[in-house]
């Protein structure tokens, strides 16, 4: 009998398949054996037990209680050494990425832990400038024309109410000779993505080289076609530190912590020989 019907064989699957139950019968029915080793539960393990019971049940735990807790705990520890044993460690994307995160936890470096100084986070805002930028922000009213009412004569309409926008003293109210809309008529200190947001990017940028005081248009907006005055603009800037120091404090803390993890890690690499297998192209 080849190989090949050999390991067809029902009777192979059976006898196999009996052979493993009965060495895991064995190894758990086995006498005790001698301790692997020591599992010493502390004074200052009992008095951690008892305070977490105290602190989720708002009570000391009874002696009994105390001695459930004590027998979990070395339930736990025994059952984990004998997992670590066998090897179900490995492999096991959950118990990997605790491990590597207790890890890096004792890597990170207690010198770094000290708050930054100001000359450190003045130099910090400087060179990262584009993250805390302010955005520039306008206040602006806008009268909606409706393509879907207007039709054909949308830009004759729009040039007469232009004219009639630009010819209403300040304070008139301009929406009545337009489209009714959703969206407010006038925004106060609207920002720029606010703008890409509710309009789209086209109507920003129209807006952002508009005059100020003075109707324009129609800007097509995701709606339609909106005219428009700029009342006030706020130019896009770098903020000052004291507007800004706890985001760039908790930032600089965070660039820190993650140098300290990469050249702690890159001490650790080189004690390995890395062989990287490649499918071939």
């Amino acid at each position: 009998m080849n190989a090949r019907r050999l390991a067809g064989e029902p009777l192979l699957h059976f006898l196999l398949l009996g052979a493993a139950l009965f060495g895991l019968h064995r190894w758990v029915s086995a006498p005790a054996r001698e301790p692997a080793s020591e599992i010493v539960v502390s004074r200052g393990r009992i008095d951690n037990l008892k305070q977490t019971f105290t602190q989720t049940w708002q009570r000391a735990p009874t002696e009994s209680e105390l001695e459930g807790l004590v027998e979990d705990h070395i339930r736990d520890e025994a059952l984990y050494r004998e997992a670590v044993a066998l090897g179900l460690d490995r492999d096991d994307t959950v118990v990997r990425r605790r491990l590597r995160q207790k890890l890096e936890f004792l890597f990170e470096d207690p010198s770094l832990a000290g708050e930054p100084t100001e000359p450190e986070l003045e130099r910090y805002l400087e060179e990262n400038a584009a993250e805390y930028r302010v955005e520039s922000r306008l206040s602006f009213s806008q009268v909606f024309l409706d393509p879907g009412k207007r039709g054909p004569e949308l830009e004759a309409d729009a040039a007469r109410l232009l004219a009639e926008l630009r010819a209403q003293p300040d304070g008139a109210d301009p929406v009545s000779g337009g489209d009714s809309l959703m969206l407010s008529p006038r925004y106060e200190n609207a920002s720029a993505s606010e703008l890409v947001r509710l309009f789209g990017a086209e109507f920003e940028t129209a807006l952002r080289g508009a005059p100020v005081g003075e109707w324009f248009g129609p800007v097509t907006s995701g709606y339609g076609a909106h005219l428009v005055r700029v009342e006030s603009r706020e130019a896009e800037r770098t903020p000052e530190l004291a507007e800004v120091r706890d985001a760039v404090a908790r930032d600089l803390e965070a660039r820190r912590r993650q140098e300290g993890l990469d050249a702690q890690y890159q001490a650790l690499r080189e004690r390995y020989l890395i062989r990287v297998e490649r499918a071939d192209p």
